[in-house]
């Protein structure tokens, strides 16, 4: 079925316009509410957001709609997406929510839902859910006799701090190692600081003061600027970029270099393979992922597995083939050793630990392979369905045939934004960057740009 409400990673939007209106929150607390109700116990979710402004709103909102449903609400406060999925296990909860848009502006917000096992809903169960906030769902609300509870809980972050440190072997400290961390002004602004600090490292946290509206402002893992400035100022080792809700992570090295995903994946994988305890024989990364990262895996008798865009995709995949690897190209780093999820902080956690190990420089350690030319655009557009046009079909046609067999072409809408991401990677970057703009060019011409 068409979705209405869910994109790649939940619902998301501007807040208060739909979908992300106090309204529509509290019907999803209603709909998710009534979908994961099964037997007479008391329900129970646990609720987390992070540092935006409108997550007092949304919070609100949700709150009232899970109690209608009969369910009890812990609120978590703001707290990294992987702790609410870590925390839905721990807590027995039926239902996890973050309040969230990610690496998103102040001004988005969005909802991800985690079931009982820590892990995102199926597309089977978001359905379910959408086909109930199209009905009138008064008639299933709970008695008044049922109503749900909502109480603030202590301790989230202690717990969080312990469960990340544990990630790590015991003997393991990070010493000698100066880190500088950037918090995006988001949900990892107190925990992040705090674990790197407690496992030994000399940690310059930055932009760990959030407001409500410096969320992922001029920082983060989307915009490491600021990072890349203060390890070359503080001569640091290593600096941590991680994005508004914490899930994903990019890496500075000692020199000022960003290291995206690919490279963080590989040097985990190629790690974890040394150490035998690398599991279905490969990475599962995303169409997005760098083609050099096929070929280094490759060269290592490793596989690489793609999945169509979503770290959600990413883990059902992992989990179907028995993966302990896999993430995205953006930096949502998936250990399933250890979450269900990506989570930023631990996948930076088995970085440091590599850099401990072998004693070398991360320039020297992340560059593990030379990333193939790759080029990625997006197109706005206004609406319609501007890649079923007729010259458009033909551009991308003509554009794979150009590429070949050594090439990659991946052209998709985003799940979150009105647009369309065009990418394509090949050995000769003349002929990447000529394919992209046609493909721009043609699909702004079937579809005339929004405002």
């Amino acid at each position: 079925m068409s979705k209405r409400y869910f994109g790649t990673d939940g619902i998301r939007g501007r807040a208060n316009t739909f979908p992300m209106t106090a309204e529509v929150a509290m019907k999803v607390g209603m709909a998710a509410g009534m979908a994961f109700r099964n037997g007479s116990h008391r329900h129970r979710v646990v609720l987390g957001k992070d540092t935006r402004l409108s997550g007092y709103m949304i919070e609100n909102a949700m709150v009232a709609g899970f109690c209608a449903a009969g369910m009890d609400v812990f609120l978590l406060g703001p707290v990294p997406t992987p702790a609410v999925a870590m925390l839905a296990r721990s807590l027995r909860a039926d239902i996890g929510v973050m309040i969230s848009a990610s690496h998103n502006a102040y001004h988005d917000n969005g909802i991800k839902l985690f079931g009982p096992d820590g892990y995102k809903l199926s597309d089977e169960i978001e359905d379910r859910i959408e086909a109930l906030l199209e009905q009138d769902a008064e008639l299933s609300l709970a008695d008044a006799s049922a109503l749900g509870r909502a109480k603030r809980i202590d301790g989230v972050h202690d717990r969080y701090v312990e469960f990340a440190k544990r990630t790590l072997p015991r003997s393991m400290s990070l010493s000698g190692l100066r880190v500088v961390v950037d918090c995006a002004n988001g949900a990892g602004y107190k925990v992040a600081p705090a674990v790197l600090w407690e496992l030994g490292a000399e940690v310059v946290a930055i932009n760990d003061e959030p407001n409500g509206f410096n969320i992922n402002e001029d920082c983060g893992s989307t915009d490491p600027a600021a990072l890349c400035r203060k390890v070359h100022e503080v001569r640091a080792d290593i600096g941590i970029a991680l994005d508004g809700d914490a899930d994903r992570v990019v890496i500075v090295d000692e020199t000022g270099t960003v290291v995206d995903g690919d490279q963080i994946m590989a040097t985990i994988a190629q790690s974890w393979q040394e150490a035998n305890r690398l599991a279905g024989g490969g990475v599962v990364a995303t169409v997005m992922s760098n083609l050099g990262l096929e070929r280094f895996l490759n060269g290592l008798n490793l596989t690489l597995q793609r999945t169509k865009v979503g770290d959600r995709y990413v883990v059902e995949h992992m989990r179907a083939h028995g993966f302990n690897v896999g993430g995205e190209q953006s930096g949502h780093i998936v250990l399933s050793d250890f979450s269900t999820t990506g989570d930023g902080l631990l996948s930076a956690l088995q970085v440091l630990a590599c850099l401990k190990r072998q004693d070398k420089p991360a320039s020297e350690l992340l560059a593990k392979f030379e990333p193939v030319p790759q080029l990625l655009k997006n197109v706005r557009f206004a609406g319609g369905k501007p890649l079923e046009s007729a010259p458009v079909k033909a551009a991308i046609e003509g554009a794979r045939d150009r590429l070949g067999k050594n090439g990659r072409l991946v052209i998709r809408p985003s799940g979150t934004e009105p647009l369309i991401r065009v990418m394509a990677e090949a050995d000769d970057r003349g002929l990447v960057e000529k394919v992209v703009d046609e493909i721009v060019d043609v699909i702004a011409a079937a579809r005339p740009a929004a405002a």
